[in-house]
């Protein structure tokens, strides 16, 4: 028993988890990471359209229910590295209004127990660490940040300029949307990037892309007292009599079930898998799920309200890398609707084949094939508000129960609005006004009801604040009914804001991290020591 106990157990892999995993490393603590899925197999399979997005190959493989006990079958990867193999990447910051009290068309955002300052530096160690590509200054909407992106942004290909000039024509402020890959487009004979056309929604089979397991887990693994146990599914927490601390965390491993305790404990499934675990972790001490006095585990599920919308035009978009554009010009309204309306990008170029997984309406005398050569794929997101009816239960048989009525829709269809304004004043050399064919939604449904987006964008189900009452988690992400249990994943949440999580969810372990180093006892000396250590063994290598 005495080999099972460490000083920080993690669980899970992703953006979270990871990310504290990274952080803690060089402390020297003996820390144990718990991942219920495995590496992502790297094989040809990895970068084949019709594996990943038809046959859906790399999904997980169970079901959830609906609120009327029907199967949902979620997009989500149980893997070293959570679902940023998967991710395209996008590593936004929350915009400083963000974290305050916004009025939208469908009701109140509340405000963060912290501010934009206080996270501020933490975002831009992530953008380091994450080697995010970027241009300060052009996005109008952007906070400000104490240093420049670390490196400059990812180039737009010749029809994606084009696109960025009209728009700019028209009157709006296009940006280049900042991507964590490791590109050197000065010297690509030595770049890992390859800027090819499999990143968003593929793993990356030359490792190049900046996800949770090769940025974090990787690094963090190859110091002597760090522990990453793969296909280890916690099945439940245990506390102590007193029911304030976690004893024990139960895992179920190569067919048998073994146990380990830590001094500290943190939960990073994912905000729907965290609040599950929460739930089945009920005892008589916390009779309505772990850390639940406030019945508030599981409830304020949001994950975005999101399109794919396929501009189609007479002619071809032959680009490569598609996501490097964005437009926040309608992010808090426009003259016209005074209410937030969202984020316009790119989604990766679609091609045939995924096209028939999702179709759209086949534009006139086009077929899914010239519709894929001929389109420019934009992924519109809106805030979805936090509704404690929205939520994350755990049927009689132990399946999760996902219960969801999108809100704030009114929104969303603004800004599809702004977006087919904005295509119809776009005017092209060779064919003028005449070369915009339409602009058609591509279905963002895998299995049945679960939007594909809804899962990806998880957050808000374990959400932190001052007051226990309305709060799990308070401002260090600790619970407020368990001395030794953090949350670390974007459960944390109070709104879910417009843009991609992942760099707020890494932003906020970094945080955490700080926050455990003190509540551990590690000496800062010792603990840039071995990160000095790190970083001249990385240039060595």
């Amino acid at each position: 028993m005495t080999n099972n106990r460490y000083d920080v157990i993690i669980i899970g892999t992703g953006a979270g988890g990871g990310t504290l995993a990274y952080n803690l490393a060089p402390s020297g603590k003996r820390i144990l990471i718990l991942e219920r899925g495995d590496y992502v197999p790297r094989e040809k399979a990895n970068w084949d359209p019709q594996v990943v997005n038809v046959d859906a190959h790399y999904n997980a493989k169970e079901s959830w229910l609906d609120k009327d006990g029907k199967d949902l079958h979620p997009h989500t990867n149980y893997y070293v590295g959570g679902n940023t193999k998967f991710y395209g990447a996008a590593l936004f910051r929350l915009r400083k209004e963000d974290f305050g009290e916004l009025r939208h068309h469908g009701g109140i955002s509340p405000a963060w127990p912290i501010s934009y300052d206080d996270l501020e530096s933490y975002y831009t160690q992530a953008e380091k660490l994450c080697r995010v590509h970027g241009n300060r200054g052009e996005d109008p909407t952007e906070p400000a940040a104490s240093s420049p992106y670390p490196w400059p942004a990812v180039s737009h290909e010749p029809r994606i300029q084009q696109l960025s000039d009209d728009f700019a024509r028209s009157g709006l402020k296009p940006f280049h949307v900042p991507v964590g890959v490791m590109l050197d487009e000065k010297n690509p004979h030595k770049s890992r990037c390859i800027r090819c056309n499999t990143c968003d929604g593929f793993a990356c089979l030359v490792g190049a892309k900046s996800d949770a397991q090769v940025v974090c887990i990787d690094e963090a693994i190859k110091h002597s007292n760090v522990t990453l146990l793969t296909n280890s599914l916690v099945k439940r927490l245990e506390t102590d009599s007193s029911g304030r601390e976690v004893k024990s965390v139960v895992v179920e491993r190569n067919g048998s079930l073994e146990t380990y305790s830590a001094d500290v404990v943190v939960v990073s499934c994912g905000a729907i898998n965290s609040a599950a675990l929460l739930l089945r972790s009920a005892n008589d001490k916390h009779p309505r799920g772990l850390a639940n006095s406030s019945d508030v585990v599981g409830r304020h599920y949001m994950g975005h309200t999101n399109s794919v919308m396929m501009a189609i035009s007479k002619c071809p978009n032959p680009t490569i890398f598609q996501k490097t554009l964005g437009v926040n010009d309608f992010y808090f309204g426009s003259k016209d609707f005074e209410y937030p309306m969202g984020h316009i990008s790119f989604v990766g170029k679609l091609d045939a084949i995924t096209l028939k997984a999702g179709a759209p309406a086949i534009a006139p005398n086009f077929t899914l094939e010239l519709m894929a050569k001929h389109s420019l794929d934009f992924w519109l997101t809106s805030e979805d508000l936090p509704d404690p009816n929205n939520r994350i239960t755990i049927g009689r048989d132990g399946k999760i129960v996902m219960t969801y009525t999108p809100n704030n829709l009114k929104a969303h269809e603004q800004l599809k609005s702004k977006l087919k304004q904005a295509m119809k004043q776009t005017n092209c050399t060779m064919h003028g006004q005449e070369c915009h064919q339409g602009l058609f939604g591509r279905n963002l449904y895998v299995g049945q009801q679960i939007p594909l987006a809804g899962v990806a964008h998880q957050n808000g189900t374990i959400r932190f604040g001052h007051d226990p009452k309305t709060s799990v988690l308070d401002v260090n992400c600790k619970a407020h009914d368990v001395d030794n249990l953090y949350v670390v994943d974007g459960s944390f949440f109070p709104s879910s804001a417009a843009v991609n999580p992942a760099l707020t969810i890494m932003a906020n372990a970094l945080r955490v991290g700080d926050h455990l180093m003190k509540r551990l006892g590690v000496s800062e000396t010792t603990y840039a020591q071995n990160r000095q250590q790190d970083q001249e063994l990385a240039v060595s290598r």
